[in-house]
């Protein structure tokens, strides 16, 4: 692995970091306070390419690696988490299982207008009642002649409401062995009984469009079926475990902010006569924030490298996202103290970062998910 970064990624993350800076940075604060989603901010992205980084060109991508996506998404994190949330689950979880198991026309219908901004990439996959138990689902897929008949309900789906189709899983039968078998299928969001609502008020991420989905009696071609119908479960597994990068990335992201600004803040603040840099307690705590953000960057660089080389991935993208959501959320809390009371008014914006940084914990499979898939994969 090498841990210098090439010149086409180099320009990613300039790239990005020039976007981040003039597009998003601005109206985070904005966007946090009244829970708007910046459409404005997803068509520029659209036409940066940013939509389609990891994505082939013959799909309307940039066909650039992982490594240089996880560095895009740490930037616009960087900015603003909820941008950054979007963006992230509209490439790894509403293109990726396109790309890696969709045919030729489901390309091109569906994962074509995401890569050029014409529409979001969405996963239907949580439910009331079924979260970390994926397992669980209720959602049901009856086929009814040449076409699916879908009943069911999806909670916290991000993207939804400006996505042209979301791919939803549901029991589209029994296996052998009395098990529920869970196939993806591909939902346009027009469709007649497919609402779409937003109703939750959330504690961060409030930029991130999130949604509750409930479907009556939706009817898709049976062509919309995504990928092999027996294998949806495994399908979206590996949409978790590829999305997990993208978690670990937003949350160096986020974490980097945060740090740049108690360390900015360390420099101007004085006490007892002196900046409150030059206390030892005070570098000690940056000391171990820097040492963190770096720790869980390379660990997110090594998860993305090896899917990019075609490696196994599924350890390391659990280590990375595990380990970077917990170190955000330390490093964002450290940031608030070094502020001190400043850090607790949203004046200086730290307070929103670790408002944003606490998703990560939980969100594309919480910390005690990560460690139980640690577990196994260490068995």
């Amino acid at each position: 692995m090498n841990f210098e970064l090439t010149k086409e990624q180099r320009m990613v993350r300039d790239m990005v970091k020039d976007f981040a800076a003039s597009e998003i940075a601005p109206k985070a604060v904005e966007v946090d306070r009244t829970g708007r989603f910046p459409e404005e901010t997803f068509k520029k992205m659209g036409d940066l390419g940013l939509l389609g980084l990891p994505i082939p060109e013959q799909y309307g991508g940039a066909g650039a690696d992982t490594v240089s996506y996880a560095i895009a998404v740490e930037e616009v994190g960087n900015a603003c988490g909820g941008t950054g949330l979007s963006y992230a689950a509209s490439v790894s979880l509403g293109a990726s299982p396109l790309l890696n198991f969709g045919n030729e026309q489901q390309k091109q219908d569906f994962l074509v207008p995401i890569c050029t901004g014409e529409s979001l990439g969405s996963f239907g996959l949580t439910e009331p009642n079924a979260g970390s138990d994926a397992g669980g689902t209720k959602t049901t897929a009856v086929l009814d002649g040449e076409e699916y008949v879908i009943n069911g309900e999806k909670c916290w789906i991000t993207n939804a409401a400006y996505a042209k189709a979301v791919i939803i899983t549901a029991v589209s039968g029994k296996k052998d062995n009395g098990r529920n078998n869970i196939s993806a299928f591909i939902v346009p969001t027009h469709l007649d009984g497919f609402t779409i609502t937003s109703p939750y008020e959330k504690m961060g991420v409030r930029g991130s469009n999130t949604t509750e989905l409930i479907l009556t009696d939706v009817r898709i071609p049976k062509e919309n079926i995504l990928g092999d119908p027996e294998k949806g479960f495994g399908q979206f597994l590996h949409t978790l475990d590829g999305g997990r990068i993208s978690i670990g990335a937003l949350a160096v992201g986020i974490a980097q902010a945060a740090y740049d600004r108690a360390r900015e803040y360390a420099k101007q603040r004085k006490q007892f006569g002196k900046n409150i840099g030059s206390f030892q307690s005070i570098q000690f705590k940056l000391a171990d924030m820097a040492m963190e953000i770096e720790l869980a960057r390379t660990m997110v660089h090594k998860a993305a490298w090896l899917k990019d080389a075609k490696k196994p991935f599924k350890k390391e993208a659990a280590f990375a996202k595990l380990y970077a959501s917990e170190m955000a959320t330390r490093v964002c809390n450290q940031s608030i103290q070094i502020h001190g009371g400043s850090g607790y008014m949203q004046e200086y914006e730290v307070e929103r970062m670790l408002r944003d940084a606490k998703l990560m914990e939980i969100g594309e499979g919480t910390s005690e998910i990560q460690r139980l898939v640690i577990s196994r994969e260490i068995g």
